[in-house]
């Protein structure tokens, strides 16, 4: 019974292994084509290139026109953090306002904000460009980075609601007796409980910022203000010669970012998905 026990397992940890790897495939062929010289990529389709450069880096980290991708990093890093500070803050403030304030018209207004998660961005396309060309926002980074301190995103709103409400109010009670307002119990009680959902909030809006391509596409022309994103895309050239090699061993930098983060903040990540509250 032990050594059936013992197979059992062990062909249970290969199958995941295989299906692991089956799925990392894709990522594990663009590592190793970045690094394959430009007419290897495509004629040596196997992960262990024959031939080994780096040439790759070296003529995408160049960029375009003069500006480097060191350029382009920076940008998606600036928008990415102050996306997450905007989130972070002013979801936090919204979240703690419907878990804990009675105010009127509070179930409609969340009501209404539930109902926003369920709009597809493309319908509020149009009209967002328009106030956005008459306020002189475009090809800036404000159509980018100021909603995100506006409270727009009611998924991480919604999300630390359901936390907050998970707290006991006794915390709350107590500290109103010991002399606390609203504003001292959201950030003294509230937000250090909130740790796992504020950093859930930040690796979700932090990884969706930095491989967002439509918006940026939409709203940025001048190459000086490009993304990761928009500077990779305009390595691929349809109508003449792309350089691959290049485009692969950037697209292959842009990994790092969010894998780092993901990697570092993982427990907190799961602990903000899977828990609602005090232990």
């Amino acid at each position: 019974m032990q050594a059936k026990l013992i197979y059992t397992k062990g062909l249970k940890h290969v199958l995941i292994i295989g299906f692991g790897l089956l799925m990392l495939y894709p990522v594990l062929w663009l590592i190793s084509s970045s690094f394959k010289p430009n007419q290897l990529i495509f004629s040596q389709p196997g992960l262990w290139p024959s031939r080994f450069t780096l040439d790759n880096y070296i003529n995408g980290w160049r960029g375009l026109s003069g500006i480097s991708f060191g350029t382009f990093f920076m940008n998606s890093a600036v928008i990415s953090v102050l996306s997450v500070l905007g989130n972070v803050i002013t979801c936090s403030l919204a979240a703690f306002a419907f878990a804990r304030l009675n105010f009127r018209f509070k179930s409609l207004l969340f009501a209404l904000m539930l109902v926003t998660i369920m709009v597809p961005y493309h319908v509020t396309l149009i009209p967002q460009y328009i106030i956005f060309n008459e306020l002189e926002w475009i090809n800036t980074y404000y159509p980018l980075v100021l909603p995100k301190w506006l409270a727009t995103d009611s998924f991480f709103i919604l999300l630390m609601v359901q936390f907050i409400r998970g707290i006991p109010r006794e915390l709350d009670e107590s500290a109103t007796i010991d002399g606390c307002g609203q504003s001292q119990i959201y950030w003294r009680i509230i937000l250090p409980l909130l740790l796992p959902a504020l950093i859930t909030t930040a690796i979700f809006t932090f990884i969706w910022t930095w491989d967002d391509f439509f918006s940026q596409m939409i709203y940025l022309s001048d190459i000086r203000l490009f993304t990761v994103q928009l500077g990779i895309r305009s390595l691929f050239d349809p109508s003449g010669s792309s350089d691959w090699g290049a485009l692969l061993a950037m697209s292959t930098l842009s990994l790092v970012p969010i894998s780092l983060i993901f990697m570092i903040f993982q427990r907190y990540f799961l602990e903000g998905i899977a828990t609602t509250g005090l232990k």
